[in-house]
Parts: structure tokens; C-alpha cells; sequence
């Protein structure tokens, strides 16, 4: 991904090439070993607010604040795999570039997103936040537990993981370039997973 985008990427998925998926299965591979891992508190505690940041925004409902905390040029990936594998062979739940991340919020905010009516209320927790180093010193992965209940209807339900995140540093902040969301059931059925998780 290119820190500087000659198109609009919220209007062209001209970045999602074979490139890109090379750089986003390397970045996800090998990556959570304890000699990468970043012991500095400070660093470790402004990652930990970073995600609590996000998390409090998807609770609130608050979708186009939450798509600002991403890289022009990013990736949301849930693979439906344990092991995540390549999206280019293998099934994911989603795997969205910016154009469609903006179109899941702009459908959410019609009012014609049957699969959101009723308006589902969730709470997240996040915890066991981890930092690692890579190769570039302004890019950093971070790997957090995750629980999201979900209330909707009638029924509230679970759904715990763990996400990876691929932050680089950029624009005078740390932004999301690439988000995997690991889902504890992702090879079972999760029916409607029209928030997002």
C-alpha cells in the first residue's frame, strides 16, 4: 500500500492486487513472537486506547468517526478460516477495501438495511492487548481479545475472538492500514453479521 494515494480509494478499489495481498499475508504471518514484542508501557497503553477509542465508536454507533481511524488505503478482514489463510483462495466472511467499508456505512445510514431493523445495541471488551515490532519503524501489529454482545430483537448474543491490527504511523498518527477480526465460531454459522465485528 502506497502512504500516498494517486486515486481516490473511497471511490476505486484500484489498490487490491496481488501486491497487496502479498504485503497483507506476510504482515500476518509469524508476526506475534515474544522477541517482537514491544515491552515500552507507554507505547503498549497508547495502542490499548487506541482500541478502546474504536470500540467505544462501533458501541455508539458511531461509524463514520470509527472509518476515520483507517488508512486511506486499508483492509478489513474476517476470514471464515481458523487459520486465516489467503483471501484470494480461501472463503472470508468479509473483505472489505475502503469503497466498501464507506458502502456498509452508507447502507447502514439508509434505513434500508433490513438485516438492522431493529437497530441491533452491543457492548465490546477488549483486553490481553499486545505490540509488536516489524521491520519498518512506523508500522506496528497489534493483537487484542475481543468480546462483542450483541442485543437485537429479543436475544442477546456473543461473539468472542481476537483481531489483528497492522498500524502505521502517517499523517502525524498511528492509522489502521489492515484490521483481521478472528472470530472464535468463524467457521460455523454466525447468521447475519450485519454489524461490524
Amino acid at each position: 500500500m502506497s502512504a500516498t494515494a494517486m486515486h481516490d480509494p473511497s471511490k476505486t478499489s484500484y489498490y487490491v492486487n496481488d501486491d497487496l495481498y502479498d504485503e497483507i499475508i506476510a504482515a500476518f504471518t509469524n508476526w506475534q513472537r515474544d522477541d517482537l514484542a514491544v515491552i515500552d508501557p507507554v507505547e503498549r497503553d497508547m495502542f490499548r486506547r487506541l482500541l478502546e477509542q474504536e470500540a467505544r465508536l462501533l458501541d455508539k454507533d458511531q461509524l463514520e468517526e470509527w472509518l476515520k481511524l483507517f488508512a486511506a488505503e486499508c483492509v478489513y478482514w474476517a476470514p471464515a478460516t481458523v487459520t486465516g489463510g489467503d483471501p484470494r483462495r480461501e472463503v472470508a466472511i468479509s473483505f472489505d477495501d475502503r469503497r466498501r467499508m464507506e458502502d456498509r456505512v452508507y447502507r447502514l445510514r439508509t434505513g434500508f438495511a433490513w438485516s438492522q431493523k431493529p437497530k441491533s445495541r452491543t457492548v465490546r471488551m477488549v483486553s490481553n492487548v499486545e505490540v509488536f515490532r516489524t521491520d519498518k519503524p512506523n508500522v506496528r501489529m497489534v493483537r487484542a481479545s475481543f468480546q462483542i454482545c450483541e442485543f437485537r430483537g429479543f436475544e442477546t448474543r456473543s461473539l468472542p475472538g481476537w483481531a489483528g491490527y497492522r498500524y502505521v504511523e502517517q499523517n502525524g498518527r498511528w492509522e489502521i492500514q489492515a484490521r483481521q477480526v478472528n472470530l472464535l465460531e468463524c467457521d460455523q454459522c454466525i447468521r447475519n453479521p450485519s454489524i461490524v465485528i
